[in-house]
């Protein structure tokens, strides 16, 4: 059994079972990986993938469970990379993120700016997705740390991280009705068509929460994962929009009316994730910081400590978080 082999079934299963695409990434052959995996497969006596002809066509139950193993060897092997980097060049490697629109356009750019000024041999790069798919990037080792506000609580491999609070606020076109009213009200926005995120999307319950608690039935018309995108359509007039505070810019949108809504919302928290048993790299320890400044590497080695989820709350309650 080789690594070589654990890496190109790792690697086809998360390229669709696509040989193909899985040989260009990896810059070589697509009848050498072929040749590798079948090798590997007699080594064991179990297929880990099924075929129709020459092509993949699933994952065995038998795949699964090794290509989860051969996951964490592979996670591991990294591991000792960074440490040995650590050592050898400690302002110099990578460092990848997994965000959210909202995250990535609003409240990363000062902090990504001032971190590639500090450690310009850095490589830094970022993928978006839903808050699913960024715990899923993160879990399986393709980012390194997970920002997002919804879904992080569903893994278990994920130690998470409170770093600041944020609330909503309402979006009209000037001269809407809506801005004519002495104090906005959950009634008066059910009346009107909205337009907000799709559901488990940056703090997506709350808002559901907030008007089933109410007995109330929002006419959500239309959703989008892109704060940009909700205030097109709002600006077309389609509906009402309910974003984030943060993703409104008075400079960007002078055409729109903002309406505080933090009095109709309970607030969200976005949290900063990484796997368990990640070997955290200094300027890893430096990025959450610059987040997060309560997140002390004092505090992050802290919550490497805890086992889970209860023992996390504990350790971060009574932490004053601030607010965006």
């Amino acid at each position: 059994m080789k690594l070589q082999q654990l890496r190109y079934i790792w690697e086809v299963a998360h390229h669709d079972l696509n040989v193909s695409a899985t040989a260009q990434s990896l810059y070589t052959s697509q009848p050498g990986i072929s040749k590798q995996i079948r090798l590997l497969e007699d080594e064991l006596g179990v297929e880990v993938f099924s075929r129709s002809g020459k092509h993949l066509t699933r994952i065995t139950p038998a795949g699964e469970r090794i290509i989860a193993t051969a996951g964490e060897i592979l996670r591991k092997v990294d591991s000792i990379k960074q440490i040995a980097q650590e050592f050898s060049n400690e302002r110099k490697g990578t460092l990848t993120l997994a965000t959210t629109h909202t995250q990535a356009r609003y409240a990363l750019p000062p902090i990504i700016q001032k971190f590639i000024k500090n450690y310009p041999d850095v490589s830094l790069h970022m993928h978006q997705g839903t808050p699913m798919q960024i715990c899923e990037m993160t879990v399986d080792g393709t980012a390194d740390f997970a920002i997002a506000t919804e879904a992080l609580e569903l893994f278990a491999d994920l130690v998470m991280m409170p770093c600041y609070r944020w609330n909503r606020c309402v979006i009209v076109p000037k001269g809407h009705p809506l801005t004519q009213l002495s104090s906005l009200s959950l009634e008066a926005l059910a009346e009107w068509p909205l337009v907000t995120y799709v559901f488990g999307f940056t703090g997506r319950s709350k808002l559901d929460e907030a008007f089933s608690n109410r007995g109330l039935s929002p006419k959500v018309v239309f959703t989008a994962a892109d704060a940009d995108v909700i205030k097109t359509y709002v600006r077309l007039g389609l509906g009402v929009g309910i974003v984030a505070h943060m993703a409104v810019d008075p400079v960007a949108d002078p055409d729109l009316v903002v309406i505080d809504a933090s009095q109709l919302f309970e607030s969200s928290v976005t949290k900063i994730g990484f796997r368990r048993g990640t070997f955290l790299r200094g300027y890893m320890y430096e990025f959450i910081e610059a987040f997060a400044p309560h997140l002390t590497r004092e505090m992050i080695d802290q919550a490497l400590l805890c086992s889970n989820k209860v023992e996390l709350e504990a350790l971060f309650d009574g932490v004053e978080l601030p607010v965006l």
